[in-house]
């Protein structure tokens, strides 16, 4: 999932023709297929904006990049100095990122998962663990899956979680769609045990973005960091 940062989300390129009972994995591999683009991708293969707001100036250690797409903040992390884990459910848009890795020397420092993250378990700790746009138009289980998540941060580690606060012009929906969950939304789903955790950054920033048809918007994204207090 997770786009990088000025080509259109999960949320954002679709219109109302996605049966949202469709099977994820078989979703997903699909919109990658298809929407490859001249280039081979269906991203912009950058970073997203957020995630180098919040990670620059962190100690590089070892990061897991939830939904990692084409692997765009993966590839920046990496570059960064962090040791990555980057999970997607796509197999098509793991290649991708991977050829990418390889061609810029980066292989060593990205191991590429393929899994289901509504059941995907992840069987260590992190220093960062980052959930840039991990939202979807089919199902996903977000809060079961950020709660997990946050249990995969080692003390002193953060949590870094980014998505939609509006959706995008481009998007197909309504003014009347159901709205989507604000960074307060997000903290309280995470039910963070007190004494254990520092909100680092918790609001709404602005971005400029280009949407599938060339058209530029501010579009804005819900940010939350959260800091795990040193714990033995």
């Amino acid at each position: 999932m997770n786009p990088e940062s000025t080509s259109p989300g999960p949320t954002e390129a679709h219109g109302h023709d996605i049966d949202s009972s469709e099977d994820p994995t078989a979703f997903w591999e699909r919109r990658y297929v298809e929407r490859g683009g001249d280039g081979g991708q269906m991203w912009s293969g950058h970073a997203n904006a957020a995630l180098e707001d919040e990670a620059t100036g962190l100690r590089p250690g070892t990061a897991l990049d939830l939904g990692s797409g084409e692997g765009g903040d993966a590839l920046w992390l990496a570059r960064s100095g962090w040791q990555v884990t980057a999970v997607d459910i796509s197999t098509t848009a793991l290649g991708r990122g991977e050829t990418r890795a390889d061609a810029l020397g980066l292989g060593d420092r990205i191991c590429w998962v393929q899994a289901d993250l509504a059941t995907w378990q992840p069987g260590t700790t992190f220093d960062l663990v980052s959930a840039v746009f991990l939202q979807s138009p089919v199902a996903l289980p977000r809060d079961e899956i950020l709660r997990r998540a946050a249990s995969a941060v080692a003390p002193g580690g953060h949590l870094l979680v980014v998505g939609h606060a509006a959706f995008p012009p481009w998007s197909g929906h309504s003014a009347h769609a159901e709205p989507l969950p604000t960074p307060d939304d997000v903290l309280a789903a995470l039910e963070l045990e007190a004494g254990h955790w520092t909100v680092v950054t918790k609001g709404l920033v602005d971005r400029e973005a280009t949407g599938p048809d060339g058209t530029t918007a501010t579009l804005t994204d819900a940010v939350l960091r959260v800091h795990r207090t040193d714990q033995e």
